[in-house]
């Protein structure tokens, strides 16, 4: 009997409530009281079993919770459409989150190590500021193009780490993140340590960063334009990742990370399989990486750094490893809680890290864990 949709809906509005509020607060003592209401939220879920419901509910109605979700952002970013900052974060955490579709499917699903994930999310940055300001481009390809060579780039970085294993692949990806900073800051063509400038993005003649107009006295955001393309990004993402991981390929995937010698043994080509997972992930991040940049209008090497990597890499652990759910909640923290608590600004990699080992400590599969596979007929797809 399929569970109902109404456990994992009324928990979705209950979210989306508390983190428009979030977005929207600005004194410290609403911020803190938010995240306490939230701490007790989840201390009630638990105490009363309400979570197994809620997961259960999910799964079995994954399609209606999607769309669900979709409706509830759009809500989200009317209400916020004349707060610029709000709509900017809402923006960021979204596509945080196609950066960290991509690793997810490498991490997660086929279990391809890769500390480098600001190094393709730059790449994909600077590839559209080169798109954009040296060719005509149209931005919609300018934004697939920041995918391509990410994935073009890693397809060669992927070579050594077919080589080696565990903690000798997590070094070469640590040198790449690197000697991409170190390159950039000495190339005087890519505007050296001062960085580009990146067009904004535009589409069928509309100019994404013009504000919206509605009337001579009503003005909009002109990121809500960009939360929609964000959104639009984040929604294709997420069903393609979710589409691959419940295919063939996604056992395929699971099989490598699992036991790749037993993998081999079964005839499955290991090299061939963690090559298409680190290009596809590394596709979806650089994807992120030429919308951000077209959104912020700007690129410098002192935004892919070595830290900028654990960034996504904590997303991806908090969340889950392997659970594209848990992206949502994950990034929230990540990206939203340093920029409300203004005191913790200069502490956010300490935060990270402690978040980190308490998560590891207290709930080794993350937040919203990756569930495992169902077989049986009528199973929840």
């Amino acid at each position: 009997m399929t569970s109902s949709v109404w456990p994992a809906l009324a928990a979705l509005v209950v979210s989306a409530v508390g983190v428009l509020a979030l977005l929207l607060a600005e004194k410290q003592w609403a911020v803190i009281a938010i995240i306490i209401a939230a701490g007790a939220a989840m201390f009630l879920a638990r105490r009363f079993d309400w979570n197994e419901r809620i997961r259960r509910s999910g799964a079995a109605n994954s399609r209606k919770v999607f769309l669900a979700a979709m409706v509830l952002v759009v809500g989200a970013a009317f209400v916020m459409r004349e707060h610029n900052f709000a709509l900017l974060m809402l923006c960021t955490v979204m596509l945080m989150m196609v950066a960290g579709l991509g690793l997810t499917l490498q991490f997660g699903q086929a279990g391809v190590v890769n500390f480098a994930g600001a190094a393709f999310f730059g790449i994909g940055a600077y590839a559209a500021a080169v798109f954009a300001t040296k060719t005509a481009l149209p931005h919609l390809l300018v934004i697939l193009a920041g995918g391509f060579f990410a994935a073009l780039i890693g397809s060669v970085l992927v070579l050594p780490l077919l080589r080696t294993r565990g903690h000798y692949t997590a070094l070469i990806t640590i040198a790449f993140g690197i000697l991409f900073k170190t390159f950039l800051e000495v190339n005087d063509a890519l505007g050296g340590p001062q960085g580009l400038k990146v067009p904004g993005f535009v589409l069928f003649g509309h100019a994404f960063n013009d504000p919206i107009e509605i009337d001579e006295e009503t003005e909009w955001s002109f990121y809500l334009a960009y939360a929609g393309l964000s959104l639009l990004l984040v929604a294709a993402a997420y069903a393609f990742v979710r589409r691959l991981e419940r295919s063939w390929i996604g056992l395929a995937f699971d099989a490598v990370r699992i036991d790749e010698t037993a993998a081999s043994a079964f005839g499955v080509n290991v090299a061939a399989w963690k090559i298409a997972a680190f290009s596809i992930g590394n596709f979806l991040i650089g994807v992120a990486g030429a919308a951000y940049a077209m959104m912020t209008g700007f690129v410098a090497p002192t935004s892919f750094t070595f830290g900028d990597s654990l960034i996504l890499v904590s997303i991806v652990i908090l969340g889950g490893l392997g659970s594209a759910l848990g992206l949502i909640p994950a990034a929230l923290v990540v990206v939203v809680l340093p920029e409300k608590l203004q005191a913790i600004q200069e502490y956010r990699f300490l935060l990270f890290a402690l978040l980190v080992i308490v998560i590891l400590l207290v709930r080794p599969g993350g937040l919203l864990p990756r569930a495992l596979r169902d077989y049986r007929v009528g199973a929840p797809r």
